[in-house]
């Protein structure tokens, strides 16, 4: 694991109980302080970024006066649409998914960054496609840090802004610091911390990894929520005492249709905000814990499950 530290100190000092806005009912049992999210397809919409981002790096290939591919190769890559990369996409997300759950599931697997999984998936994702010699090893590298350059759903950083008038915001995904810190700049998302788990030696869905956020914050367990577009990963920080807010996006549910529902009318979520809501994602998850809209920006609420 990284040796390296972040700095933990918030821009502001730590936030007082959220002031309610007349008419709204803060939509949490026990108000929080602190509002912990997970970063790949939660805040920003990593299957167009990599998608896109390997269709322009296969064309660029392909259309090099100076890459000498072979000729299986070139057919290869001439034959792959985008919707054959968003394939390979989502490939890559699932490597990295069997990968994480692998180690937090069992402490004696070797510690490797995410950084690290994501060059060596690649490779063996372009060996298996028969796409090996597309790029230069240097090249493979170069793009498996794609994921460093991921841009924002339209909400996120409006929303963002708005939760840190009334608490902290905090990356907890299992990218590695650096590859958060890039993400957090080139998208624009103005957290008030970064933690990642492997600040903490594992990767979600482990305990280390929800209670040690908690710690590093200085803040019981019980004033933080952990907001995902990912049921596993709320019933995991569900069940380690934090508070949950489910913010449905586009394709990244895993569970079936019939364990989505189930979930809600279970109850365990503690606010969930739907598509169906208007698509405003974090607008709505501030406004539904009390924070004023922007000027001119319709109030509108639903229910939390």
């Amino acid at each position: 694991m990284s040796s390296r530290t972040i700095p933990l100190g918030a821009p502001t000092p730590l936030p007082s109980l959220p002031r309610i806005i007349s008419g709204v009912t803060m939509a949490l049992t026990t108000p929080p302080r602190a509002l912990f999210f997970d970063v790949f397809g939660t805040c920003v919409d990593w299957r167009t970024s990599v998608t896109q981002a390997l269709n322009a790096q296969s064309h660029a290939a392909l259309n090099s006066a100076t890459a000498s591919l072979a000729s299986r190769v070139r057919l290869k890559a001439s034959g792959m649409t985008l919707a054959h990369w968003a394939d390979f996409a989502q490939q890559w997300r699932n490597s990295y998914k069997t990968f994480t759950r692998k180690l937090a599931a069992d402490p004696s697997v070797p510690w490797k960054s995410v950084d690290e999984h994501h060059f060596e998936s690649l490779k063996e994702l372009l060996a298996k496609w028969e796409l090996g010699g597309l790029w230069s090893d240097e090249e493979v590298r170069a793009l498996s840090l794609v994921w460093h350059r991921l841009d924002p759903w339209s909400d996120s950083v409006q929303g963002i802004a708005l939760l840190n008038r009334l608490f902290w915001t905090a990356t907890l995904s299992n990218g590695n610091v650096s590859l958060l810190s890039d993400l957090k700049v080139h998208s624009n998302i103005p957290f008030t911390h970064l933690l990642s788990a492997e600040l903490f030696g594992t990767y979600k869905p482990s305990p280390a990894v929800y209670r040690g956020a908690a710690e590093k914050l200085g803040l019981p367990v019980k004033e933080c929520v952990m907001v995902a577009a990912h049921l596993d990963d709320l019933q995991a920080a569900k069940s380690h005492g934090m508070q949950v807010i489910y913010v449905e996006r586009p394709g990244e549910e895993e569970w079936s249709v019939d364990e989505v529902d189930k979930a809600r009318d279970a109850g365990w979520v503690d606010v969930w905000v739907s598509l169906s809501e208007g698509n405003k994602g974090f607008v709505t998850v501030a406004e539904k814990l009390g924070v004023e809209p922007p000027a001119g920006h319709s109030r509108k609420l639903s229910s939390s499950a």
